[in-house]
């Protein structure tokens, strides 16, 4: 049985040429590439990403809340991620790995891609695929990993609830930086992979094929 290596980070910000990355067979973004939206930071990145073919057969990319270009310019920030697959409320299968990602998180201030909590956030979560192996959100589902600093819960009880319906066998995320790590829960590895600037991420977790 074959071992497939998925190597997590999220939360760059920019500063994704500072990491340090291990190999695998998979490489998973899931989030927050830039600071404001710089479409040139969306550039280097993808630069980056090419720089990273020997390491890694594939390539997963969601956006964040930082991220402002893939939702007011989707069409010129899209066409920079030429060296991954962008995922938007959108599945890919990966030598048989079924893969979701999604970028939205309940409100958070002015930024990228918020929805209200309730009926209007869960509407999207219902789009997750029933046979999801893999699922990539921005933000964290509430109660794991998504503690802030001044430790106020910021998870989506509704995510929370659809991964326990699809139960991928792992679920990525990031958005809340100082919750970077993993847990390991009923059958679900979670792992928020921020890695802003080294805290948290990159992650490492083994599937057998």
């Amino acid at each position: 049985m074959a071992v497939m290596r998925i190597v997590c980070v999220s939360d760059t910000h920019g500063y994704h040429r500072e990491l340090e990355m291990p190999p695998g067979d998979l490489l998973i973004h899931a989030g927050d590439i830039t600071r404001k939206g710089e479409l040139e930071t969306v550039e280097d990145f993808d630069r980056w990403l090419g720089s990273l073919n020997h390491l890694y057969r594939h390539k997963v990319v969601i956006c964040g809340n930082h991220d402002f270009c893939f939702q007011e310019q989707p069409h010129a920030a899209r066409s920079r991620i030429t060296n991954a697959v962008y995922l938007e409320d959108v599945a890919v299968v990966i030598d048989g790995l079924n893969v979701y990602g999604s970028p939205w998180q309940p409100w958070f201030g002015g930024w990228a891609f918020n929805l209200a909590r309730g009926p209007e956030i869960a509407a999207v979560w219902a789009k997750i695929p029933a046979g999801t192996d893999v699922l990539v959100t921005h933000g964290p589902p509430a109660g794991i990993l998504d503690r802030t600093s001044r430790g106020e819960p910021a998870g989506c009880k509704d995510l929370f609830d659809r991964v326990w319906e699809v139960r991928p066998f792992l679920h990525v995320f990031g958005h809340i930086h100082e919750a970077a790590g993993r847990s390991d829960i009923d059958g679900v590895t979670f792992v928020n992979a921020s890695s802003f600037r080294g805290q948290g991420g990159p992650v490492v977790v083994e599937w057998d094929a």
